[in-house]
């Protein structure tokens, strides 16, 4: 199939559809292969612990707390850049602070995520794990598709907002799920 750039004509729809589809199915088999890799794995009960944590549980809540504030940053950055928020002006910081947020943000949900998926692994005995165990599964799906669209030109304006918006939902969903509850039900301790 000869591409856009080398014929110098917009992509067709038929090619447009090849040129979601396959970061889609890619990102779906990221999703399905950690869920399986967390279901199969005998968990360890440990994996991260960092000097000055009281527990390999408190720095997975504040490290995921991190990922969500920098979630946070991303979306005010990307409406900003989208013009959705039109009393802060666009200028040269919001695409390098949108692109280091969210480079943070990824680095910081690396470790949790060998927490949850070493220490812990693929849960379903209620209904909040179970949730946070899918949404961390599906987040790292949803942040490969975007990562595999953010190469692609001539996709629909919408798309990427859309992949972006998936994966900061998931974000903020696992926080949620994980951090939040630990907070209130365990309390806020280092």
């Amino acid at each position: 199939m000869t591409s856009p750039t080398q014929t110098g004509t917009a992509p067709s729809s038929a090619d447009k559809v090849v040129l979601v589809a396959i970061p889609i199915v890619i990102g779906a088999a990221v999703s399905v292969a950690l869920g399986v890799y967390g279901r199969m794995h005998e968990p360890t009960g440990i994996a991260v612990s960092v000097a000055g944590f009281s527990s390999p549980q408190t720095v997975k809540v504040w490290l995921a707390s991190g990922v969500a504030l920098f979630a946070l940053v991303q979306l005010f950055t990307a409406l900003v850049m989208w013009g959705k928020i039109s009393f802060v002006p666009s200028g040269r910081w919001t695409g390098p602070t949108h692109r280091w947020s969210g480079r943070i943000a990824f680095l910081l949900s690396i470790p949790v995520a060998v927490h949850c998926l070493y220490a812990l692994g693929f849960q379903s005995y209620d209904r909040r794990v179970l949730v946070h165990s899918l949404l961390g599964c599906f987040v790292f799906g949803a942040f490969t598709v975007k990562m595999l669209l953010l190469t692609r030109r001539g996709l629909p304006g919408w798309l990427l907002p859309v992949a972006g918006g998936l994966v900061f939902t998931a974000f903020i969903g696992l926080w949620l799920t994980s951090s939040l509850w630990f907070f209130t039900e365990v309390g806020v301790k280092l």
